[in-house]
């Protein structure tokens, strides 16, 4: 199928509306806090939808399609490695906006000193390239694969390139977050569009299990991902987020606490939905090329299963609407990483160490070229180094797991300190690489047994040399954990003075109304309670996160029974 008027008329279409969307909402920015953080008032539908549009990106439906294409619905794990993580979103939420700060190398810095700040801007930058090029090569093969392969990957990588600077530029977050809240329309609509045209292509489910082995309609067999798979990526899901550079943008800038719990946690829900669309895109093709459909006798490659279905299922005018969807899927996330990796520049390094007391307009317009040095960044790994998209994807989310190993455990336990955070990292890293070296693979390569072996290396390193070593000065520790201490209801300035230590009867007053963070007192609940009881103490935390577990559950065993029908 090639391209028709009517898909050109769809997509053109697009373009202009969400380039008028983010400019409309870009020019009303006037400084840095509104252009990093949105002055910290966002609602809970334009949290939910940046939370989804960011956590959501084109490359995504491709990895997952050419999995679940390869080894079955059992790859669906590889995206659902975070579902059950999704729960403690509700918890860590309100992290993100006690820290009151804009970037998380500013809560490093704070936590561990300057230098380890410093450390963390290199992690987050390498974490932005990385993460920009799987996008942008992930959507740009879906697109060229849509439009019949003439295209050229990297055409398309550079067209889209062009397109999210303009808006992000202007805009910033606020032009990112609105946006998202549009785009994550069309990233639902290309999550289950091709769905309904391959169910009736290959005889539904019915006749797929007819041309296709019966243990790839399992979400769990010893041919796919076992157990000990998913258990070793969710660990990875669930310290890695804490970590991840651009999340206290995402998720810390809701008008108060409760509005970014719901944000994070329902936004992450309703893309772990939409990965049940993708995993049956994966599986539908997987039916196509085993009765020969279309001409087909296999794919060279499993990642262009996506782009397969989109070129011989869709009809004219809906072309264009799934390169607008993957576009939006991939512009919405680009956008914020643009925004984000000013942020980390401008605010973690430039405007405190390098080049300090000029105006605010002067850092906004540092925070736009930064953001866009970064990007071009991203594009040159895209064009030359990106094997497969997939693999790209987890080598960015197990660094930002072995950089979370100090960020959560500096949140958790008080004792750890510089050394044992540098140390964490050094670990880590070096024993992932040195093992995928020493097996003769690819260095992101991803294998759950030398993920746990890193993981545990890197845990103990921060426990030994922290113990070993000098604890952080009191006085830093004693700013740090007051503004964890204290709800940020109502603050919306991001430079805001920090609060003052609360009293004793503050810190009972807020365990009265629920609002003590588990996160926080999670070596010591029974302190954190203030006498009043668990439950009542962190009422907000259990709440939310009984029912993120009861959806997580219901979500499984609904795909799981209606795969077995």
């Amino acid at each position: 199928m090639q391209i028709t008027t009517l898909d050109w008329t769809v997509l053109i279409g697009y373009l202009i509306v969400i380039a008028c969307i983010g400019l409309l909402a870009g020019f009303k920015v006037k400084g840095t806090d509104h252009y990093f953080l949105g002055k910290r008032m966002f609602g809970k539908l334009l949290m939910i939808g940046q939370s989804f549009g960011i956590g959501t990106h084109a490359e995504m439906p491709v990895s997952l399609a050419g999995a679940v294409y390869s080894t079955g619905m059992s790859g669906i794990w590889f995206h659902w490695k975070n579902l059950f993580a999704t729960p403690f979103y509700w918890v860590m939420a309100p992290v993100f906006r006690r820290i009151r700060r804009t970037t998380i190398a500013e809560l490093t810095e704070d936590r561990y000193g300057v230098w380890m700040g410093g450390v963390y801007i290199v992690f987050a930058l390498c974490y932005f390239t990385l993460n920009t090029a799987s996008m942008l090569k992930g959507a740009a093969k879906v697109i060229n694969q849509a439009a019949g392969g003439d295209v050229g990957v990297n055409n398309v990588v550079i067209a889209m390139t062009v397109i999210f600077i303009l808006y992000s530029f202007v805009g910033g977050l606020i032009a990112t977050a609105w946006t998202d809240f549009f785009q994550g329309f069309l990233i639902i609509a290309l999550s289950f569009m091709l769905i309904p045209l391959g169910w009736s292509a290959v005889g539904g489910l019915s006749g797929m299990k007819e041309s296709l082995e019966l243990y790839k309609f399992s979400l769990a067999t010893p041919e796919g991902i076992t157990p000990w798979i998913i258990l070793m990526l969710t660990l990875n899901g669930l310290i890695g987020i804490m970590a991840q550079p651009h999340m206290l943008a995402a998720v810390g800038t809701g008008k108060d606490e409760k509005t970014c719990r719901v944000g994070f946690f329902y936004g992450n829900f309703v893309k772990r939905v939409c990965t049940v669309g993708w995993a049956l895109v994966g599986i539908i093709v997987a039916a196509m090329v085993a009765k020969g459909m279309f001409g087909s006798t296999g794919l060279a490659d499993p990642e262009d299963a996506f782009g397969f279905a989109c070129r011989n299922l869709l009809f004219p005018g809906a072309l264009g609407l799934l390169i607008a969807s993957v576009l939006a899927a991939n512009m919405s996330t680009c956008s914020a990483f643009m925004v984000d990796s000013g942020a980390l520049f401008t605010q973690g390094l430039f405007r405190k160490h390098l080049v300090r007391g000029r105006s605010d307009q002067y850092y906004l317009w540092v925070g736009r070229l930064s953001g866009f040095v970064v990007t071009g960044f991203g594009v040159l790994y895209a064009l030359f180094l990106i094997e497969k998209v997939l693999y790209s994807f987890l080598l960015t989310e197990t660094l930002a797991t072995f950089m979370g190993i100090s960020i959560l455990g500096g949140i958790v336990w008080r004792r750890a300190n510089r050394w044992g955070a540098l140390a964490s990292l050094i670990v880590s890293i070096g024993v992932n690489f040195l093992l995928y070296w020493v097996r003769g693979e690819r260095l992101d390569h991803w294998d759950a047994n030398v993920f746990l072996i890193a993981l545990i290396a890197g845990i103990l390193a921060l426990i030994v040399f922290s113990k070993i070593t000098a604890p952080e000065p009191t006085k830093q520790m004693k700013s740090f954990y007051d503004r964890l201490d204290t709800p940020s209801d109502g603050e919306e300035d991001s430079q805001a003075a920090d609060p003052e230590t609360p009293s004793e009867a503050e810190q009972v007053d807020y365990a009265k109304k629920g609002r003590q963070l588990l996160i926080v007192n999670l070596l010591n609940p029974m302190k954190g309670s203030r006498g009043v009881g668990l439950y009542r103490a962190y009422r907000e935390d259990l709440r939310g996160f009984s029912i993120g577990w009861v959806l997580a559950i219901l979500l499984v065993a609904i795909t799981a029974v209606f795969l077995s029908l």
